[in-house]
C-alpha cells in the first residue's frame, strides 16, 4: 500500500469527518481504494465515522441525518452518483461536502480541482486527501429539477421521493437537485444502458463513449418543445442533446460545456438539435475536446431556467447528475448558494 506523507490539520479545526461510502462504485473497486484512503485520513488527524450505502438513495438519507450532527466535513466516497446523493442530503445546511472520487465519472470532483483515478489506478490519492485537509471551501448553486419519475425498469426500480429534495409543485411529480448537469436527447438512452450493465467491465470515459455510440445507432426521432428562462417556447427535433450544466465536463471527462465552472452563478446550456446519426457520431470527438460549439448549429448560452416537453412519442428521460430519474414534461430552475464544497485552491476556469 502506498505511503502517504501529510501535514496533519489541527484536530480542533475538523475534529470529526463522516465518510459515506458507496461499496458498489466502480464495480466494487471503491472498497479497495477506501482501504488505502482511510489510514491517510487518520494520519491527517481526522476522527472518521464511516457509513456504507445499501441502496440507491440511501446516501441522501444518511447525509440529511448528519446535518444536525457535529461533523464539520461530510465526505462522499464514490462517483458522481454518490456525490449527487450526499450533496442533496446536505443542501441548505452549513455542512461542508468533501469528495474522495473513486467512481466511474468523477466529473464533479474534476470541476473542483480534485485529482481523479486513471483507469484502475489512482496516481494522486495523496492530492485528494490533501484537499480534504487544507482545501478551499466554495459556496455553489444547484438546479431544482421537477417532472414525472421514470417508471420501473427490470434493472432498476423507479426513484422515490426523498424529504431532503422538498415537495413537487405538481402532485405525482418527483423533485431532484442537480449539482453537476442535467441532460437529455440521445444521452437519455446512455444511462438506461449503463443501469442494465452494458459494457460493465469497461470503466471511465471509454465506457461512456461505447454507450453513446450504441445509443446513437438505436435513436428514434422525436419532437419536443423547449423554453429558456421562461421565454416563448420553440418546437425542436430532439435528435441530438441538451445539457444544462454547472461544470465543464460530464460523462467521464467530455468537455460538453467548455469554460463552465460551479461558481459562475448560472448554468451553461448546450443544445444540439435536429442532427442526423452521422452528425451525432461525428460530434463525439469534438465533444470530448470541447470543440463542438458552432458545429452543425450547436450552441451554448447562459441560462437559469429550462423547460422541456416531449410532444410526440414516449416521454423523454432526463438524466440528473448522471442518473436517469425524471421524464418529460420537466422544469429545471437554478438556485444560488445551495451547498458548500471543499475543493482545490484553484479550480478549472476560475
Amino acid at each position: 500500500m502506498r505511503e502517504f506523507k501529510l501535514n496533519p490539520r489541527p484536530v480542533s479545526i475538523v475534529p470529526r469527518v463522516a465518510c459515506i461510502l458507496n461499496p458498489n462504485a466502480r464495480d466494487g473497486l471503491s472498497v479497495k481504494q477506501w482501504d488505502q484512503f482511510e489510514p491517510a485520513l487518520r494520519l491527517a488527524g481526522f476522527d472518521i465515522d464511516l457509513h456504507r450505502t445499501q441502496a440507491p438513495g440511501h446516501a441522501m438519507d444518511i447525509a440529511e441525518g448528519l446535518c444536525e450532527g457535529d461533523h464539520d466535513l461530510v465526505v462522499a466516497v464514490g462517483g458522481d452518483g454518490t456525490v449527487h446523493e450526499v450533496a442533496s442530503g446536505l443542501r441548505g445546511s452549513d455542512k461542508v461536502l468533501g469528495i474522495l472520487p473513486i467512481g466511474s465519472g468523477n466529473d464533479y470532483a474534476r470541476a473542483h480541482g480534485i485529482p481523479t483515478p486513471k483507469g484502475n489506478k489512482f496516481p494522486d490519492m495523496q492530492g485528494a486527501v490533501d484537499i480534504l485537509v487544507n482545501g478551499t471551501d466554495r459556496i455553489v448553486g444547484s438546479v431544482r429539477v421537477e417532472g414525472p419519475p421514470v417508471p420501473d425498469h427490470p434493472s432498476k426500480a423507479a426513484p422515490i421521493p426523498r424529504s431532503c429534495n422538498g415537495n413537487p409543485e405538481t402532485p405525482g411529480n418527483l423533485v431532484r437537485w442537480s449539482f453537476l448537469e442535467c441532460d437529455g436527447g440521445v444521452t437519455s438512452i446512455v444511462n438506461r444502458m449503463k443501469d442494465e450493465g452494458q459494457f460493465k467491465r469497461i470503466r471511465g470515459q471509454t465506457k461512456y463513449t461505447l454507450l453513446a455510440i450504441k445509443a446513437i445507432i438505436f435513436w428514434k426521432k422525436q419532437r419536443g418543445r423547449i423554453s429558456i428562462d421562461s421565454g416563448e417556447g420553440d418546437g425542436v427535433d430532439l435528435s441530438g442533446l441538451f445539457c444544462l450544466s454547472q461544470c465543464q465536463t460530464f460523462g467521464g471527462g467530455y468537455r460538453v460545456a467548455p469554460g463552465a465552472r460551479p461558481t459562475q452563478g448560472h448554468c451553461s446550456l448546450v443544445m444540439a438539435w435536429g442532427l442526423s446519426k452521422p452528425q451525432m457520431l461525428g460530434l463525439m470527438g469534438p465533444l470530448e475536446k470541447g470543440e463542438h460549439i458552432g458545429k452543425w448549429g450547436v450552441t451554448m448560452e447562459a441560462a437559469k431556467r429550462f423547460e422541456l416537453v416531449a410532444s410526440d412519442g414516449a416521454p423523454l428521460i432526463i438524466n440528473v447528475d448522471g442518473e436517469a430519474v425524471i421524464t418529460t414534461p420537466a422544469t429545471m430552475q437554478y438556485h444560488n448558494d445551495q451547498l458548500t464544497v471543499r475543493g482545490a485552491a484553484s479550480i478549472p476556469n476560475e
